[in-house]
């Protein structure tokens, strides 16, 4: 799959966001190394403690329907002054998952870019 179609995924996960306090929506496309595709969207509550980030959400989403093999994720954000790096939480979730995973992001100059998760978490975590 192209990024730009996995991006696009990610963009239409964004919209089923619920974000009453932060405004600031997330949407993610987790891409398969089997093709297969999971989108989740970040779920705020009063606790914030019990947020959700959209990241976890579609990661969660594939790996509880048995798919732990990931090639890529896309993330966007409603924010288009803000590139969507994933949070530190994040970077470990995907992480455990792969050192070697593509994190795909739309920059300032709305053009993609693309990192190993190993760049945006050097010397992450792992037993």
């Amino acid at each position: 799959m192209e990024d730009v179609k996995l991006y696009e995924m990610a963009v239409e996960a964004m919209e089923y966001a619920y974000a009453p306090y932060s405004h600031f929506k997330v949407g993610a496309a987790v891409l398969t190394k089997s093709g297969k595709v999971f989108t989740g969207c970040n779920v705020e509550n009063a606790s914030y403690g019990a947020t959700i980030c959209g990241e976890r959400t579609a990661f969660v989403k594939a790996v509880s329907e048995g798919h732990k093999d990931i090639e890529a994720i896309a993330i966007a954000a409603s924010d288009d002054n803000i590139v969507p790096f994933p949070c530190g939480i994040c970077r470990q979730f995907i992480f455990e998952f792969g050192e070697d995973i593509r994190v795909i992001l739309k920059n300032n100059d709305n053009k993609l870019i693309t990192y190993k998760i190993s760049e945006l978490l050097p010397e992450g975590f792992r037993l």
